[in-house]
């Protein structure tokens, strides 16, 4: 499976310093997060046949966390910085962690795919949305929308309704496209980031009302 999330587009914008032999196309990938698209990337645990590459036999989440003793390539690192770092991690996922340039939607994949078409119609401003193989649509919104979900849930008239819809927000983190999930397969876009939605993704009230509604919708 390749690594690209968009070719080598934009990269000539990276500083990326001495070149060096021997990049995996894993530390490209992290540097187009960290270098044109402002995230940090966290290095995460593989899974194969169930079994979680932390080598923890009991592991709740397989193949699904980051890895607790790699460190974090800062928002920035240049794609020498990437390489160096993951060169001690080969094959590890890539995960972002939320909380800081973005919290997450996180709804059903079918009923997020409806409200992405929904609101895409409606013109309504918005930033990355990503699938994982595990049924889920994540839609990027600005930070602070998981401390304001009850308040915004309650102001829109929500606030009782059973919703399979949560927020991730600082603590979490999620799978980053292409990387696989779980060992189910990979995480891919629906809607891939760009400079304007990665560095400002929409507040989480404009998408709320449209993902609310579709997720209530489904469930009937």
């Amino acid at each position: 499976m390749g690594f690209t999330i968009g070719g080598t587009r934009g990269l000539g914008h990276i500083r990326t310093g001495t070149r060096r032999r021997g990049r995996t196309a894993e530390a490209t990938v992290v540097a187009e997060y960290t270098g044109l698209w402002g995230w940090p990337v966290v290095p995460g645990a593989r899974a194969s046949a169930g079994r979680c590459s932390c080598g923890d036999a009991a592991c709740p989440a397989p193949g699904a966390h980051p890895l607790g003793f790699a460190g974090e390539v800062p928002a920035g690192a240049t794609l020498d910085e990437a390489g160096r770092a993951w060169s001690s991690v080969p094959g590890a996922s890539l995960m972002l962690p939320a909380g800081r340039a973005f919290d997450v939607l996180d709804v059903a994949a079918p009923a997020g795919r409806r409200a992405l078409v929904r609101m895409e119609r409606m013109g309504l401003r918005l930033g990355p949305v990503a699938e994982t193989p595990d049924g889920r649509a994540q839609f990027f919104v600005a930070p602070g929308a998981a401390a304001a979900l009850p308040g915004l849930l309650y102001r829109m008239g929500w606030d009782d309704a059973d919703l399979d819809l949560r927020c991730l927000g600082p603590g979490d983190h999620i799978t980053a496209p292409p990387s696989d999930r779980g060992g189910l397969g990979p995480v891919r876009w629906l809607r891939a980031p760009s400079p304007d939605t990665a560095t400002a993704p929409p507040p989480a009230r404009l998408l709320l009302g449209t993902l609310a509604y579709v997720c209530h919708r489904s469930a009937g």
